[in-house]
């Protein structure tokens, strides 16, 4: 189980601050060399992509693949811009996340203003909402309307939340500013539109609309799938940590609402280490190459990992069990409702 005992977490108050400031410290030879590392084969791979539409389609889909995980990497670049924590200077950061940002078909500035709400108040059910994926708790879903109850089982069924969902975050409401938003944000997203819509008018007349889309498409497709199943795993898995914001701990949000994602070197090469979540959620200040060495160093943050195949269980997670304090399927609805038959009787 990803917990800790109540003793430990106290201990935590005290000690984690000064043992997370060790790590949160910028190489820029280090973060130079992962920006070349990422981008320089995301382009040639693009580019490769290109030539091999002429010749088989099954070759671009095959570089596509690649592609996607280097675009992947270049999103934990972006996010660690959007934290300040890739440069010592805040100019680089902005700079080099706007740029990220565009090859992700993300605003920068209202993404790192939304990110910045999510570190927040992540575990909080009173916050919740902002830079998250919407999770309601049983009692709110059975006292939701017809309509509501609907629109949230699409949302969180398996094929929307990893299959049309992705694409259309990335594609369709990056590009809506909302009301609610501050001015900068507002306009980071029109910003972002209109360079997205320079670039890709560039490209459809080097390359053609048609080569383009059959390049552009699966790369985003892929990433974006992956990143959302990424962000996904990483606060909702079994068991996770949920309070109300009066008895809301951030070291518990981190330890215990966070998990840490075991995967396979390559994977967490091409993911930027984001399976260290616990620790990033302590201190997003840590640099994504940072965050293996604060693991492995520090027995403090050696929670149980939440391996590959335990992660899939997620995907039957879909409310929160406020009685049982836990994450739970549709068939909680059963016992919630046979209780109030009961007391009814």
């Amino acid at each position: 189980m990803n917990k800790i005992s109540n003793e430990q977490a106290e201990a935590e108050n005290i000690r984690w601050q000064p043992i997370v400031a060790k790590y949160a410290k910028p190489d820029l030879a280090r973060s130079l060399w992962q920006a070349a590392n990422t981008l320089i084969p995301y382009f040639v791979l693009w580019y490769l992509m290109v030539l091999s539409v002429e010749v088989s389609y099954w070759i671009t889909l095959g570089l596509s693949v690649v592609a996607a995980g280097f675009l992947m990497r270049a999103f934990i670049i972006f996010h660690d811009c959007g934290h300040g924590s890739f440069f010592k200077s805040q100019k680089a950061n902005d700079t080099l996340g706007i740029i990220t940002g565009l090859l992700n078909f993300t605003p920068y500035y209202r993404w790192k203003h939304d990110h910045a709400i999510h570190h927040a108040t992540a575990s909080d059910l009173d916050r919740r909402g902002t830079g998250d994926v919407y999770t309601m708790t049983v009692r709110e879903y059975l006292a939701a309307p017809w309509w509501k109850k609907a629109g949230y089982r699409i949302m969180r069924n398996p094929f929307a939340l990893l299959g049309v969902g992705p694409l259309l975050v990335f594609v369709v409401t990056q590009r809506i500013p909302l009301p609610s938003q501050g001015r900068r944000e507002k306009a980071s997203v029109w910003w972002t539109n209109f360079a997205l819509a320079g670039i890709a008018a560039l490209m459809c007349w080097l390359v053609g609309w048609k080569a383009y889309v059959l390049v552009q498409l699966p790369i985003l497709m892929i990433s974006s799938t992956i990143g959302i199943w990424l962000f996904y795993v990483q606060h909702n898995f079994d068991p996770s940590y949920w309070d109300h914001h009066e008895g809301w701990e951030f070291v518990k949000a981190g330890l215990q609402g966070s998990s840490f994602y075991k995967l396979p070197l390559v994977l967490q090469w091409f993911s930027g280490n984001i399976g260290f979540h616990h620790i990033h959620h302590l201190s997003a200040k840590i640099p994504n190459y940072n965050l293996p060495r604060c693991y492995y160093e520090n027995p403090l943050f050696h929670v149980k990992p939440l391996t590959f195949r335990a992660s899939l269980k997620s995907l039957s997670l879909r409310l929160y069990d406020e009685e049982q304090k836990m994450l739970a399927g549709w068939e909680v609805l059963k016992r919630y409702r046979t209780q109030t038959e009961k007391v009814r009787i």
